[in-house]
């Protein structure tokens, strides 16, 4: 027998032992938020083990969640009880090697029951065809224990345990508030670790024993749902395996300016879960074709282009058209075009409306699906908050303001007569709460009552938002850069009958204003100013830099409030910032080389300061910024009255014109433009 880890804990709380049990539950149920080579796990059986005077038992209750997802009791065919008596015996005896409270059973006197967990660890990647990793989790809470038996299926489908993965995690109350937890493996010398769904005992002890021991006291509850609590955990780890391996080759051929590898893997992510979800849809309601789409705000096309690939008829507007539309081919349908939410954006032969960060249209997707037909149903994943007039603002404080907006989502959902489902997505993203309304809470002779009630609906937030003194034309702030779907106000006129004549969209072609594309001599002038306004401030004491072998100070200058460098530049300046997002501080944030902005305050960068690169990141990474060495002029090289504080060969920077070289960079977009 050996240990694992222990670890002692304190609890002046009270969250013992129901917090331990809590914690158990996580790893049992989402394992891949400590191991990362997991995908998830899929709860197969759940259920109580009643044990008899010679410890035999029974399931009394054989029910699972069909891989882990679908969040209903579902009962399956496998026997709790029966599979307990069949791998029982396959424990190792009381004999001194294993100690009794290794021993998942508790006899007479020591309790009546046992609760037993079957599940399925699904590693990423997992090759198709190779067996499944199967555990048998055992909980004695008169004991404190849980016990994890792997599992190997024979071919005439009989378990037995493999020994050498076997390992206990136990709960001991030792005095007052001292508690301890600790993780116990009866044969530590026959362990095998796969890397995979078995990692080494050192990572038992130290990984797993230091999240259960903070899962254990912790007692805040998230605000949101369990990933993927709608669909099969199972299903969804095959598909997203499946689509990641045949749409990865999309990562180095990606013509926008955005990061390829997230928003790739984020629409395989997205297009999985709704793949998953719709073959779901038809097993329950018995469908022979495959749902039709309209992805309303399709931005890039990509999930569009991959369901589109996996049978489903569909098609994806945007305002703007994107440059790898042309990559896709005629099979994948992408429209330029404008949405308005009136009676002539309407969809009655759809299945399904897709709202994936559509920004403004995101409140409107429930009303559109709802008018356009009863049968109509829809996905949304909101993003950036709008209302149905402009920004969304805020009424509650109790809340985040995401959690704030996503209720209010919801809530339209409800309103529109729809069965509001949340689910949360894995994708590499910080919005990643999406909404489901596939059924309605009103019967079809209806339709008119909840068109009314949607209608009273949004113009009582209209007019609530009108006495407060919303700028419904502002749309100004957290826009994402991906999705522009409305109608420019010279179409609206014409697009027929509009629901609500406050909603302005954003024009057809985006406009910069981050300060990107003020004339550069403009930029420099500004530079410049506050650069000599910091410099001829009352000097810090700055370490000296050593240029060309002899030792002097360098000059760092102070540091000034945003506030007190704006006092400093001419009306027609602070004019010109004004008009742009974030102004002066944007402006001055762009130019990093030369300035650093903390707290609300200006300071001269010293490059001596700053901390290297470091070594684990991307590949992809690494490449990009060595091609972005050397490719611009060093500016305090240039302008600073002691030169640059790095020697040459240390500045990121070009030392004058010999050093400069053409960026790696520039030429890879021009490649792929």
């Amino acid at each position: 027998m050996g240990l694992a880890g222990t670890a002692a804990v304190r609890d002046g709380g009270a969250t013992l032992p129901h917090g331990f049990w809590a914690a158990v539950r996580v790893w049992l149920e989402k394992p891949q938020v400590l191991n990362r080579r997991l995908c998830g796990a899929a709860i197969e059986a759940e259920g109580t083990v009643p044990l008899g005077e010679d410890g035999e038992g029974s399931s009394s209750l054989a029910a699972g969640r069909g891989g882990g997802g679908s969040g209903e009791e579902r009962a399956v065919s496998t026997d709790l009880g029966w599979l307990w008596r069949e791998v029982r015996g396959q424990l190792p005896a009381r004999d001194g090697r294993l100690p009794p409270p290794l021993t998942p059973w508790s006899g007479p006197g020591h309790g009546s029951e046992l609760r037993a967990v079957l599940r399925t660890l699904l590693p990423r990647g997992r090759p198709v065809g190779s067996p499944p990793v199967k555990e048998l989790s055992v909980r004695d809470v008169s004991n404190g224990t849980v016990t994890f038996l792997p599992l190997e299926e024979s071919s005439e489908g009989k378990y037995r345990i493999k020994k050498c993965n076997i390992y206990q995690i136990q709960l001991k109350h030792v005095k007052d508030e001292e508690w301890s937890i600790s993780i116990v493996v009866p044969f530590p010398e026959d362990w095998f670790s796969d890397g995979i769904a078995y990692p080494k005992l050192a990572w038992l002890g130290n990984e797993l024993l230091s999240k259960l021991v903070k899962w254990s006291v912790e007692q805040k509850s998230s605000e949101f749902k369990s990933t993927l609590s709608l669909i099969s955990v199972t299903k969804y780890s095959q598909v997203y395996q499946e689509l990641k391996e045949k749409y990865k080759a999309m990562v180095k051929v990606w013509p926008e300016v955005t990061d390829p590898e997230k928003f790739v893997y984020e629409d395989v992510a997205i297009a999985t879960y709704l793949l998953v979800l719709w073959e779901e849809e038809r097993k329950e309601k018995g469908l022979m074709k495959k749902q039709s789409f309209v992805d309303l705000g399709c931005g890039n096309g990509l999930l569009v282009h991959i369901l589109n690939n996996e049978g489903h008829p569909g098609r994806g507007i945007d305002v703007r058209r994107r440059k790898i539309w042309d990559m896709y081919g005629a099979e994948t349908h992408l429209e330029e075009s404008t949405i308005v939410p009136g009676d002539t954006h309407l969809f009655p032969e759809t299945d399904w409306l897709i709202g994936n960060h559509s920004d403004e249209l995101t409140p409107w997707i429930p009303v559109i699906a709802a008018r356009s037909s009863y049968s109509c149903c829809y996905f949304v994943l909101p993003c950036c908050f709008f209302d149905f007039h402009g920004k969304y603002r805020r009424r509650q404080s109790r809340k985040t303001q995401y959690r704030e907006y996503l209720d209010f989502v919801a809530q339209v959902g409800a309103v529109c007569g729809f069965q509001v489902e949340e689910d949360c997505l894995r994708i590499p993203s910080t919005k990643r709460v999406s909404f489901v309304g596939k059924t309605r809470t009103y019967p079809p002779p209806e339709h008119a009552l909840i068109d009314e009630q949607i209608t009273q609906y949004i113009n009582t937030r209209q007019t609530r938002d009108r006495r407060v003194g919303v700028n419904y034309s502002d749309h100004s702030d957290g826009l994402c850069k991906e999705a522009a779907s409305e109608l420019p106000e010279k179409e609206a006129e014409s697009a027929g009958t509009v629901w609500l004549p406050g909603f302005q969209p954003r024009e057809k072609v985006e406009q910069v204003r981050n300060c990107a594309s003020l004339p550069r001599d403009f930029v420099d002038d500004v530079v410049l100013s506050v650069a000599n306004l910091l410099l001829n401030a009352a000097p810090q004491n700055s370490p000296p830099s050593v240029r060309g072998g002899s030792t002097t100070a360098w000059n760092q200058g102070e540091s000034l409030s945003l506030k007190e460098v704006a006092e400093h530049l001419t009306k027609e300046t602070l004019k010109r910032l004004k008009s742009e997002y974030g102004g002066l501080q944007t402006l001055l944030k762009n130019n990093h080389q030369v300035f650093e902005v903390l707290n609300g305050r200006v300071h001269i960068r010293d490059w001596r300061k700053e901390k290297p690169a470091r070594r684990a990141q991307p590949e992809v990474k690494r490449r990009l910024s060595a091609g972005a060495l050397k490719t611009r002029l060093c500016w305090f090289f240039i302008h600073h009255p002691d030169g640059c504080s790095l020697p040459s060969a240390s500045c990121p920077y070009a030392h004058g014109t010999e050093e400069l070289r053409q960026s790696q960079i520039i030429k890879k977009k021009k490649h792929l433009q």
